[in-house]
């Protein structure tokens, strides 16, 4: 009787450290998860792939609610192999998303570069029509707000130029943006004043 009880005990005990062993928590996954998404951050993945980063987060919170899912059972039937699988794909994904936000960031800074060219360029232009704009009176007081005007433009192109140098390319495509469109319209509005002129 004492040897059944004792087999029995010594099978049971057999079982639970099998199931403890096949049953233990993905730690090291879950480090090497949470290190992933972090790395991807840092390449700045959550502003040039909003949506690619989004996705990578969501992966990662449904690894984790996996885990607490199997947490919360009796110890006996838990099993983190659907979590480690997750976890896996959290980081392959996450290489994804590092490369994909690489390839934007460099296109946002080639568009930026393009930008800033090209307001340059209409800034020059501006300069020019300014030494070909009406002189009288009222073209004075245009000419002195106009040459105001297009030294707040070129300040800002200044700042554009900064922000492409430290890697923002994100607030340089929107700022350059703003520049070109205002130097643009200080173009048309010089033009406009020489056609009138012309025309007398």
């Amino acid at each position: 009787m004492k040897k059944n009880l004792f087999m029995s005990l010594a099978a049971m005990f057999a079982m639970v450290v099998m199931f403890s062993s096949c049953a233990k928590l993905p730690e090291a996954e879950i480090a090497n998860a949470k290190a992933a998404v972090e790395a991807t951050k840092a390449t700045e993945a959550d502003r040039y792939v909003p949506a690619e980063y989004r996705a990578l987060q969501d992966s990662l919170n449904v690894a984790m609610t996996e885990i607490e899912t199997q947490n919360s059972k009796f110890a006996l039937l838990r099993s983190y192999k659907k979590a480690n699988v997750m976890l896996t794909n959290v980081v392959t994904l996450s290489n994804t998303v590092k490369e994909n936000a690489a390839v934007r960031k460099e296109e946002v800074k080639n568009q930026a570069q393009q930008s800033l060219a090209e307001a340059t360029t209409l800034v020059a232009e501006v300069k020019e029509l300014i030494t070909k704009a009406p002189k009288g009176k009222e073209g004075k007081e245009a000419l002195e707000a106009i040459q105001n005007d297009l030294a707040l433009v070129e300040a800002s192109l200044a700042e554009v130029s900064t922000l492409i140098n430290n890697g923002d390319y994100l607030t340089a495509v929107d700022k350059v943006k703003a520049a070109g469109e205002k130097a643009a319209s200080l173009k048309a509005e010089l033009e406009e004043a020489i056609a009138k002129k012309t025309r007398r």
